[in-house]
């Protein structure tokens, strides 16, 4: 009687279809593998904000001493003194500011505009070296010009403009010239808001003959003025450039 064993062995196709390949494309890496993945893009991280860090300090280190306003408000035709001066630091776009050590170069001279409390100034915010902008015979007066009282498209400083009186809404009469020929120094705000068209209010400052002073804030006060802009190189009343314009 013979016996036959129970046991096969077990061929190689066999072997192929009972477990994955090695080399297959779906095998997950192991978390060994992982590993160092993970610890190169730490490493890249880390370099990443050290050169940040790097940029930012290095910013910080070009900053700036400028000129700023120390006081809460200079009107225009104010004399500059050291105590309306602060010094400033800033970083970046910085071009056209004065630099604190041009500080003393400003002193004396008079602002051509409003100017406030911790303000970064430019040139243009100070009269010329030797330019006088109050002349003994003239006064800066200011107006706030209405819809229908002043050009629609604004006044410029440097802008020569006729000033006249006109009768006030229950008043008869006719219109009364009061200068002939003033220079604007100064403007802030708009006959027209420019975002929202709402009617607003032009304030001007102009530099008119001492002795029509009184005439012309009295019809300032009482919004009773018409400003007319005249052609560009039309000599004012008064100067302040020593009577040239």
């Amino acid at each position: 009687m013979s016996l036959s064993s129970s046991t096969r062995t077990s061929s190689p196709g066999s072997r192929a279809a009972g477990r994955p390949s090695g080399g297959g494309p779906n095998r997950l890496p192991s978390g060994r593998e992982r590993r160092p993945a993970l610890a190169a893009l730490a490493v890249i991280l880390i370099l990443l904000g050290a050169a940040g860090s790097a940029l930012i300090a290095l910013n910080s280190g070009n900053r700036s001493d400028f000129v700023a306003i120390s006081a809460t408000a200079l009107p225009p035709g104010h004399k500059i003194e050291a105590k309306d001066f602060s010094r400033g630091d800033l970083a970046g776009a910085t071009g056209g500011l004065i630099p604190w050590s041009q500080a003393n170069k400003y002193l004396g001279r008079y602002t051509t505009s409003w100017l406030y409390k911790d303000q970064f100034v430019t040139p243009d915010n100070f009269t010329k070296e030797g330019e006088q902008p109050i002349p003994a015979d003239g006064a800066l007066v200011g107006i706030s010009l209405d819809a229908g009282h002043a050009p629609s498209d604004g006044l410029q400083v440097g802008d020569m403009v006729s000033i006249v009186r006109v009768p006030a809404a229950n008043e008869g009469g006719a219109p009364v010239p009061l200068v002939s020929a003033a220079e604007v120094t100064s403007t802030a705000g708009a006959i027209t808001d420019s975002k929202t068209n709402a009617n607003s209010s032009l304030n001007i400052t102009v530099l008119v003959p001492s002795a029509k002073f009184n005439t012309v804030a009295a019809a300032a006060a009482a919004k009773t003025l018409v400003v007319g802009k005249l052609a560009p190189g039309t000599k004012p009343e008064v100067s302040r450039n020593d009577g040239s314009n």
